[in-house]
């Protein structure tokens, strides 16, 4: 379908249905179809009129439970969300992906070289290269395509912004040259491929993984080359709550080694008993050792193993919870995570600037709130950023008004969990 004749199916109604299996609400169908219509007018502007065209998303992700494990083989539950990455694209036969994100310039990728290249490094194009590499290394057929993106996932909110472009290049390709037959899991791998060997910025495979797959996906990495992935059936639309993410806007300068350390600390504790990553270690003989662990790695090092360890078991936990519809006892392992991030993995404010604590702060009045009534916990990689909290949609309003009114207006955003990973869109 050309663009001009897919603006006029949108804004006749005839794609309502198409969009709300991705969005959910009828109210979120009408907010979404003036963003398609403006990128799709941008396509025409700078591409022409003359093509068929698709149209894209791969949503944001959050983590629902298993704070920093999945770095150390660990098991993770998280879950799509309604705020993605579209795009609307259709192949050229130049061999050249030319994309065009909205307020950005345009990239230009040819795709005869796909090799990485560390003056690229953090920039968008260099994503685009990776994906089709590692697509490309899987065996799955590449081919130029030129698109027009925009994504409402916040950067360093969490969310998962860069894991959203990525799949949304993967599921691109997928659909442009392979029929949409490529699997949601080798598109996430391809995706992490890129930010880990051409974007230049290690990761584990969460992200990637949570926005290929969609909806609540629980991931067990005790093997990265083939992880174990679930959905788990759940209908959070019923659960009476709202699912909140609030950015604080702590300052995320210098952060760098803080996050590393997490990760470092843990291992430092796997090579001292003998072993690459934590989840080669049997919990019980890793508590056993503690003694012996005293002195051969720091103090810190030792509580962060102990929430790995723990942490895997509340993601059992909490799945098995939202399996039995359990929601009660779903808040309390919630909570309990975040409760352990704060005091054993200790990843809610640096303690380069121990007197900026605005996680801590959010955390606090998430407690003030909604004890014994919601859930809230540190949300991704922490330090600074944001805070999730399961909020009783009788509290929604009060939970909101607090948030913002400390953090900034709109700091306190409602999320919808989408039942879709990487998709096309009609």
């Amino acid at each position: 379908m050309r663009p001009s004749e897919l603006i006029s199916e949108i804004t006749g109604g005839r794609m309502d249905a198409c969009i709300k299996k991705v969005y959910v609400t009828d109210s979120a169908v009408e907010t979404q179809k003036p963003r398609y219509i403006r990128i799709i007018q941008k396509f025409i502007e700078l591409f022409g009129d003359d093509r068929d065209v698709i149209i894209l998303s791969a949503p944001g992700r959050t983590e629902i439970c298993g704070n920093h494990t999945d770095h150390n083989n660990g098991k993770v539950l998280a879950a799509s969300i309604n705020l993605d990455a579209i795009a609307v694209a259709a192949k050229n036969n130049d061999n050249t992906v030319r994309e065009k994100s909205e307020g950005h310039g345009m990239n230009n990728v040819d795709l005869s070289d796909l090799l990485p290249d560390e003056k690229y490094f953090g920039k968008s194009a260099a994503m685009i290269k990776g994906v089709a590499a590692g697509l490309k290394n899987s065996g799955y057929s590449i081919g130029g395509f030129d698109a027009c993106t925009t994504s409402d996932v916040m950067g360093g909110s969490g969310l998962s912004s860069s894991a959203a472009f990525e799949v949304l290049l993967g599921t691109a390709i997928s659909y442009l040259y392979n029929d949409g037959d490529i699997d949601a899991v080798t598109i996430a791998k391809a995706a992490q491929y890129s930010e880990n060997v051409f974007f230049g910025k290690p990761s584990g495979l969460l992200d990637q993984m949570a926005s290929s797959v969609g909806t609540f996906v629980t991931i067990d990495f005790k093997s990265t080359q083939n992880p174990l992935i679930k959905k788990v059936d759940f209908d959070f639309e019923k659960s009476g709550y709202s699912l909140c993410i609030v950015d604080t806007h702590g300052n995320h300068s210098d952060l760098t080694d803080d996050y590393a350390a997490v990760r470092s600390e843990m291992e430092d504790v796997a090579h001292a008993l003998g072993k690459n990553v934590l989840r080669e270690i049997n919990a019980d003989e890793f508590f056993k050792s503690i003694p012996g662990l005293v002195g051969k790695v720091n103090d810190r090092a030792i509580l962060r193993a102990t929430h790995f360890f723990n942490e895997n078991i509340r993601v059992d936990k909490a799945v098995t919870a939202l399996e039995n519809n359990n929601f009660e006892s779903f808040k309390q392992i919630i909570t309990d995570s975040g409760f352990s991030s704060y005091l054993y993995n200790q990843n809610v404010f640096t303690p380069n600037n121990p007197t900026e604590q605005k996680l801590s702060l959010a955390l606090c009045l998430s407690q003030q709130i909604l004890e014994g009534k919601g859930a809230w916990r540190v949300h991704g990689g922490g330090f600074a950023g944001t805070i999730q909290a399961f909020v009783p949609d009788e509290l929604l309003d009060e939970y909101r008004q607090t948030m913002d009114a400390v953090f900034g207006e709109g700091s306190c955003l409602v999320l919808i969990i989408r039942p879709v990973g990487g998709t096309r869109v009609m």
